[in-house]
């Protein structure tokens, strides 16, 4: 059983909702992000999704976009993220990490080659973006060679035949989009979130942790309610942005802690 689904599994026995974190690798800087990873690890976090810097992330709202930037200007690359994950396992071998990013990075390391780096550093999951399930049979093959988990991207457009696709390659649980729009925008309509999961439970058999656009804690306590998980993303790197460095990890674990009881 893969550390993503022996999660969900405990949180499902015990009536919880999976508090699923996203901060981009090497924001503020490099030095940060390990002890970071621990800090909201041991405040509450299910599962952490770790953002691959990328120059054009383009399913991000400014947020991100500027984490990334920082982390770029400190020469953060695909490989010091998966060293960042190495160390982060020398003391934690329960907590479930995806990586989260863009095809570029990977394309320019070779399928083959990171999913072998991703299982040697104790990745679980791998959420590209801006690979669709039609072109990503193959690059995911190596992936599932090395029990690392494919996580795709629903979107409230996402036709019932485009969901279909995914349940064939989706493997730990599927992210749901709730908005259109990019990471941090508003307007989150929860009866359209309402609507929206039990049609994705009748095509995919796997859990469904919903974000974009959750940014306050009574917000993802009515998220959590129609779904497996919350994934906050923009609101954590923005206090990320607006504390100073040596505030960093006592400001985002505290914040990861009031996530975490607001969901169960």
């Amino acid at each position: 059983m893969s550390r993503i689904q022996s999660v969900f599994e405990s949180l499902k026995q015990r009536g919880r909702k999976a508090l699923i974190p996203f901060i981009t690798a090497g924001d503020p800087n490099p030095n940060t992000t390990v002890p970071l990873m621990h800090a909201i690890a041991e405040m509450g976090a299910d599962i952490i999704e770790v953002g691959v810097p990328f120059s054009d992330p383009m399913a991000d709202g400014p947020t991100i976009q500027r984490s990334s930037e920082r982390a770029l200007k400190h020469g953060v690359t695909l490989h010091h993220v998966l060293d960042m994950v190495t160390e982060f396992r020398t003391k934690n071998s329960s907590t479930p990490i995806v990586l989260m990013g863009y095809g570029n990075p990977i394309e320019a390391m070779g399928w083959e080659r990171f999913a072998k780096g991703c299982a040697h550093a104790g990745v679980d999951g791998v959420l590209t973006v801006d690979f669709p399930p039609e072109e990503s049979h193959e690059a995911f093959s190596f992936l599932h060679r090395c029990d690392i988990d494919p996580i795709f991207l629903l979107a409230p457009t996402t036709s019932d035949a485009r969901i279909e696709q995914v349940a064939k390659l989706a493997r730990g649980y599927v992210y749901y989009v709730s908005l259109r729009g990019v990471t941090g925008a508003g307007n989150l309509d929860l009866a359209a979130i309402a609507d929206k999961i039990p049609r994705i439970r009748q095509y995919i058999n796997l859990p469904i942790g919903v974000g974009f656009g959750i940014r306050d804690v009574g917000t993802a306590n009515a998220v959590s309610k129609l779904c497996d998980g919350v994934v906050i993303g923009s609101r954590i790197v923005q206090e990320i942005e607006n504390s100073a460095e040596e505030c960093v990890i006592s400001n985002v674990s505290g914040l990861v802690k009031e996530f975490s009881l607001a969901i169960n």
